[in-house]
């Protein structure tokens, strides 16, 4: 009995493992950089409800309360400056929207290339594009372009097509299609990086019982690869719904004449030109918390369709 009781208190409390735990440290350093860079920014909302003169305290500046938000309704130049921009964001983010299986397209094209050097060097070169700066790729299309000694025009003009050269970057039409080609070329090879990952764990076992059956690489890519990306395609899809008012700024920016600029100018750029081209910060962070609104409402709208459609959403 003395001996039961000694190795009963001798036998060691087991440890709860918690797998979890360590995944959970993982992930803070993320979750510290989106509080940091998605968060903590959100303070400045706070400038929209002050006539803000960049200089002074906030505290030391007239609280003006909804004055801006009512200028984006009541003011009629205003109205229709802000309509022109989320006309021409939504019509460019339109286009990428219409076009978004480009990527997953060209990766199955990609893993359908037999020869593996040359399916590196395509990839590799198909990717490096996404980490050239847009000043680099408006100077490479300045130089294509350009209507004094741009190498476009001259082969035109070489070749008599056309008399006088053609103005490109200057010119309002197509500018739309324009820029979504510049941002595709740019983006078309890091984008199908994603797809080629999901390709890549596709279960083999269906690819060798496909071949058996004697289904052709068309068969393949139909019934084993599409199906298989579509998942990850929804995915993305609904995210670029909620980020569809984010077009970022830098390629319009570069971009932008007094020619284009009705066309080419989105909300972002429009933001930039209120903000700090015209120091106007209270209206144009009132235009920013606008902006963020409208993407939370077209997230959560994406979201519930893909519940519908597909039975699953991904948040």
């Amino acid at each position: 009995m003395e001996r039961t009781v000694k190795n009963t208190v001798k036998r060691k409390v087991p440890v709860i493992k918690r797998p979890g735990f360590r995944l959970f440290l993982m992930t803070l350093p993320f979750l510290a950089l989106v509080f940091i860079f998605s968060y903590l920014p959100l303070n400045g909302w706070r400038y929209a409800f002050y006539n803000y003169k960049p200089g002074k305290a906030l505290t030391d500046c007239e609280f003006v309360g909804f004055k801006y938000f009512e200028a984006l309704v009541n003011n009629p130049v205003r109205r229709l400056d802000v309509l022109r921009v989320m006309k021409n964001t939504l019509g460019i983010s339109g286009i990428g929207l219409l076009f978004s299986w480009l990527p997953m397209i060209f990766a199955v094209f990609l893993s359908q290339i037999p020869f593996r050097r040359y399916k590196r060097a395509v990839q590799t070169l198909t990717t490096l594009p996404h980490f050239i700066s847009w000043v680099l790729v408006y100077s490479l299309a300045f130089s294509m372009f350009s209507i004094t000694d741009g190498f476009v025009n001259r082969v035109l003009m070489n070749m008599h097509l056309v008399s006088d050269p053609i103005n490109f970057l200057a010119s309002p039409n197509h500018v739309w299609l324009t820029q979504w080609a510049y941002g595709t070329w740019k983006g078309l090879g890091w984008s199908a990086v994603v797809y080629m990952a999901s390709i890549a764990g596709i279960d083999q076992e269906m690819y060798e019982a496909a071949r058996i059956d004697g289904a052709s690489r068309r068969h393949i890519i139909r019934h084993i690869e599409i199906p298989c990306l579509i998942p990850t395609y929804f995915v993305l899809l609904v995210m670029s719904i909620g980020n569809i008012m984010n077009n970022g700024m830098e390629q319009y920016y570069l971009f932008s004449n007094a020619m284009n600029k009705a066309s080419i100018e989105v909300l972002d750029l429009y933001v930039y030109n209120q903000g700090i081209a015209s120091t106007q910060i209270s209206f144009a962070t009132a235009v920013g918390m606008l902006k963020s609104v409208v993407g939370i409402l077209l997230l959560t709208f994406a979201n519930t369709l893909s519940k519908f459609v597909r039975g699953e959403s991904i948040f």
